[in-house]
C-alpha cells in the first residue's frame, strides 16, 4: 500500500513540478520529496533540478536537498545535476558534486566526466582535472568519444598542447568536436598557422566543419592574413545556407578586415539580420587596419547614430583611426568624452597609448608628456614604445631618447628595445652611446633579437605598432 501511495506522490509532484513557476512553488515541493522520500526518484528528481535551473534556484534548492552528507544520490540524478550547473552561472559548484560523488563511492560513468572536465577547463583547474583524468583512466572510459573530447579540451583551455595533441593523437575515433578543440586550442595560443594546418588536416580525413569550427579556422585565417582559407570557408557557408548570425558573420568581417579586404566584410555586414557591438567593431577595427580612417570614423558616428554603445575595443580601434589620419581635433573629443564617463567604460592604457601617439605625431610633445603625468596608472612599455616611434618620426630625438630609456627599464630582458635604442643613436651618429648599450646588453647577457619592435604588439592595440628599429 505504502509504495502506491508513494507512487501516486510521485506522479502528482513530477506534474507540480513541470508547471511550476515561482519559488515558493519550489519551497513547497521541496518539502514533499523530504516528507515522502523521493529524491532517489529519478523521474521527480530530473523535473525538479530541470525546475530550479529555470529559476535560478540551482545553489539554494537543487543542490543542498541532493549533495548533503546524509544522501547518496543515484548517478543519474548526479549527472542530471552536473548538466544542470554546465548551463548555468556556477558552474565551480560541479567539482563539489563530482567529490561527493568519490567520497560516498557513488559510481561516475561516460556521462558523468564531460560535464565535470567541462566545468575544470572553464575553471581553470588543471590539477583537479589531471586527477579526473586519472580516475578515466582507471575506470577505462578514455575510449569513450565525448570524454576523450572533454580531455581533448581540458589541456586545450589549459594551454598545455603537447598533453593536447597526445589524448587526440591517441583518441581511437574523431569527430568534428575533436577536430575543431584543436583548432581552438592552437588559435587561442596564438598559433594561426597550426590552426589551419590542423584544418586542412582534417578536410583531407574527410571531416567537414560545423559553424564552431569555421568560426575558430576564420580567426585564424585573420591572425595569419590566410585569404584563400577565408574565402573557402565563406563560400562553404553558403553552400550550406548557414545563417550569418552574430558570431559567424562577425567572425567573417574580422577576417576580410585583417586580410585587406573590407568591402567583402561590409557585404557580409549589410546580409546580417542581427549585429551587436562586436559586429560593428570588427567594421571599425577593419577600415582602421585598411588606414580608412574616415570611414572608421564615419562607422563609429553611424554606430553611436544606430544606439550601439561602444566598448573599450571600439574606442581604441577609432582612437588607432584618429591616428592614422591626424586628426587631432577628433580624437580629443572622444577621448574626453570618453574620461567624462560618456561611453560607461573607463580609459585604458590602450586609449591613454593611442592619445600619446596622435598628439606626438602632431608635435604636440608637451601634450603627450602632460597625458602621460595624468595617467591614473602607471605608463606602460607601450605607452613610452608609442611615445618614442612618434618622436623619432618627428625628429624629436632628445624625448625619443628618453621614451626609449623608460622602455629598458620596464622590460630589462627585452633584448628589442636595447637594439632599437642603439640604432636611435646609429641614426645621430652617436657612436660611443651606440657601444653603450651594446655594452649593458652584454653585460645583462642578451643577444640581439631582429625585427621586433618598441611597441609591445596586442590584438587590442594593433594599429600603432611602429618599429624604431
Amino acid at each position: 500500500m505504502a509504495g502506491i501511495i508513494n507512487s501516486a506522490t510521485a506522479r502528482i509532484l513530477h506534474s507540480l513540478t513541470t508547471r511550476c513557476t515561482t519559488p515558493s512553488h519550489v519551497s513547497q515541493i521541496l518539502a514533499q520529496l523530504i516528507v515522502h522520500n523521493l529524491t532517489a526518484n529519478t523521474t521527480v528528481a530530473a523535473a525538479f533540478i530541470s525546475c530550479c535551473r529555470a529559476l535560478n534556484l540551482l545553489t539554494s534548492a537543487a543542490f543542498p536537498l541532493f549533495i548533503n552528507k546524509h544522501t547518496r544520490p543515484l548517478t543519474f540524478v548526479c549527472n542530471t545535476l552536473l548538466r544542470a550547473f554546465s548551463h548555468s552561472n556556477a558552474p565551480h559548484t560541479s567539482p563539489v558534486i563530482y567529490s561527493h560523488m568519490h567520497t560516498n563511492f557513488i559510481p561516475a560513468n561516460h556521462y558523468t566526466f564531460p560535464f565535470v572536465l567541462k566545468a575544470a577547463a572553464d575553471l581553470k583547474l588543471i590539477q583537479g582535472g589531471e586527477s579526473v583524468h586519472a580516475q578515466i583512466i582507471r575506470l577505462g572510459f578514455l575510449s569513450d568519444l565525448y570524454v576523450g573530447n572533454s580531455l581533448v579540451n581540458l589541456y586545450a583551455a589549459a594551454g598545455d598542447l603537447e598533453m593536447c595533441l597526445k589524448l587526440f593523437d591517441e583518441m581511437p575515433v574523431r569527430d568534428v568536436v575533436s577536430w575543431t578543440v584543436v583548432i581552438s586550442g592552437f588559435k587561442d595560443s596564438g598559433r594561426f598557422n597550426d590552426a589551419l594546418l590542423a584544418f586542412y588536416r582534417m578536410r583531407s580525413e574527410g571531416v567537414m566543419p560545423n559553424q564552431v569550427t569555421a568560426v575558430n579556422a576564420l580567426a585564424a585565417c585573420a591572425g595569419c592574413g590566410a585569404l584563400d582559407t577565408g574565402v573557402w570557408l565563406h563560400n562553404y557557408v553558403k553552400r550550406k545556407e548557414w545563417e550569418l548570425d552574430v558570431i559567424l558573420g562577425t567572425s567573417l568581417i574580422e577576417m576580410y578586415g585583417r586580410c585587406g579586404r573590407i568591402e567583402e566584410g561590409l557585404r557580409v555586414f549589410e546580409d546580417m539580420s542581427e549585429k551587436n557591438v562586436y559586429t560593428w567593431n570588427a567594421v571599425i577595427r577593419g577600415q582602421a587596419l585598411s588606414k580608412n580612417g574616415k570611414e572608421a570614423l564615419w562607422w563609429f558616428l553611424r554606430m553611436e547614430c544606430e544606439g550601439i554603445q561602444p566598448n573599450a575595443a571600439t574606442l581604441t580601434a577609432v582612437l588607432s583611426a584618429c591616428v592614422h589620419i591626424g586628426d587631432v581635433d577628433m580624437g580629443q573629443r572622444i577621448f574626453s568624452s570618453l574620461v567624462d564617463g560618456k561611453y560607461g567604460v573607463p580609459p585604458s592604457v590602450e586609449h591613454y597609448n593611442c592619445m600619446v601617439d596622435l598628439l606626438a605625431r602632431a608635435k604636440l610633445f608637451n601634450e603627450a608628456c602632460r597625458l602621460i603625468n595624468k595617467m591614473a596608472f602607471e605608463p606602460s612599455v607601450s605607452t613610452w614604445g608609442a611615445l618614442a616611434a612618434a618622436c623619432r618620426a618627428q625628429g624629436a630625438f632628445e624625448l625619443a631618447e628618453f621614451a626609449a630609456w623608460k622602455v629598458v627599464e620596464l622590460q630589462p630582458e627585452g633584448s628589442a628595445y636595447y637594439v632599437a635604442l642603439s640604432n636611435l643613436y646609429a641614426e645621430k651618429g652617436r657612436w660611443n652611446d651606440v657601444r653603450r648599450v651594446r655594452e649593458l646588453m652584454a653585460d645583462r647577457g642578451l643577444k640581439k633579437d631582429m625585427g621586433c619592435s618598441i611597441v609591445e604588439e596586442t590584438d587590442s592595440y594593433p594599429c600603432l605598432h611602429t618599429t624604431i628599429i
